[in-house]
């Protein structure tokens, strides 16, 4: 089945117009640099051999705002499927142009957004129309983003109110026996929350967090990592090896943390989790002498993760509580 992905076609949107017309999408990063010899080695490879080649191109980026940009470069060059559907921004007012990724990574040097791949584009959509969880989600400022499953029978819908002709050939078409999904067949959700209805509210504990930040305790030392034109791209942070919760830095900017956030009681596997996160932190994104610390959220702890933790020096594990009141 296809993926769904969010692309937006230069800064703000602005040469989504152009790329539409051309049948291409673009990204750019690393301007006519030839990434094709880097490519087919995996998404590690590619960011180490092109990280300091991104720094380079940008002086006084970060590693950690190389690393995204490179991340969503190889996304777009490499990770995208041929049949993926492709939603691109206008500024404003904001529609969705959505097409199909019809062919593999092509190199144009000295055009706008060089790194493209073609796409037949069969229409566009009003932003009114879509839920408000698939705009807050299509709305992010990322540069490429993957959408979840969950909005596969939306984007169905959508796609076939302006479509001319038939709806891509990879859609169940909504209201069939057989329920329309963008995940792959036989996917499984690791069990590393042990209440199997907490895990419906992770979201909701992660918005919680990242809206009320300053007022927690690890407001008060760290931000979640930001950039001016991305916003807060430590949110749903992508890694090679999935997405980080959130990466937050310290203020004096001589630390990486790594938070990870379970609703409901964890259990010791998400120990093993965070810790392949922060060695990922600590091997592609810190800079020389920060050093990486990682937390755990959850509202319960047990005697495993206990033990766990009491050997794993660098991580804290914080309890949240969940207060309700009711006044006249």
């Amino acid at each position: 089945m296809t993926t769904a992905w969010v692309v937006r076609l230069g800064t703000g949107g602005s040469n989504v117009d152009e790329l539409v017309e051309a049948g291409y999408l673009g990204v750019d990063f690393v301007q006519d640099h030839d990434i094709r010899d880097h490519l087919g080695q995996g998404p590690e490879a590619f960011r180490k051999a092109m990280i300091p080649v991104t720094i380079g191109l940008h002086r006084g980026m970060s590693k950690i705002v190389a690393a995204q940009a490179m991340g969503s470069l190889h996304a777009a060059a490499e990770t995208m499927a041929v049949g993926d559907l492709v939603l691109a921004p206008t500024a404003s007012p904001i529609r969705y142009h959505f097409g199909i990724v019809t062919s593999d990574y092509e190199f144009h040097p000295r055009k706008v957004l060089p790194h493209r791949r073609r796409v037949d584009w069969r229409g566009s959509f009003d932003r009114s129309l879509m839920s408000p969880r698939l705009a807050s989600a299509a709305g992010t400022p990322q540069t490429i983003k993957k959408l979840s499953p969950e909005h596969a029978p939306e984007l169905v819908r959508l796609t076939r109110l302006t479509e001319i002709g038939s709806p891509p050939a990879s859609f169940t078409h909504a209201g069939s026996a057989e329920a329309p999904t963008l995940a792959p067949a036989g996917e499984v959700i690791p069990s590393d929350v042990q209440d199997p209805l907490a895990f419906q509210m992770e979201k909701q504990l992660e918005d919680f967090l990242v809206h009320n930040w300053s007022r927690t305790a690890l407001g008060r030392d760290y931000d979640i990592f930001s950039t001016e034109d991305e916003g807060d791209i430590g949110r749903q942070f992508k890694t090679d090896i999935g997405l980080m919760d959130i990466l937050a830095i310290s203020k004096d900017r001589t630390r990486l943390l790594v938070v990870e956030l379970k609703r409901g009681r964890a259990s010791d596997v998400v120990v093993g989790q965070i810790q392949r996160y922060m060695g990922y932190a600590k091997a592609i994104l810190a800079e020389p002498g920060q050093s990486v610390e990682g937390v755990i959220i959850a509202q319960e702890d047990d005697a495993k993760i206990r033990y766990a933790l009491s050997v794993a020096a660098n991580i804290r594990f914080l309890r949240y509580r969940v207060e309700f009141h009711l006044e006249e």
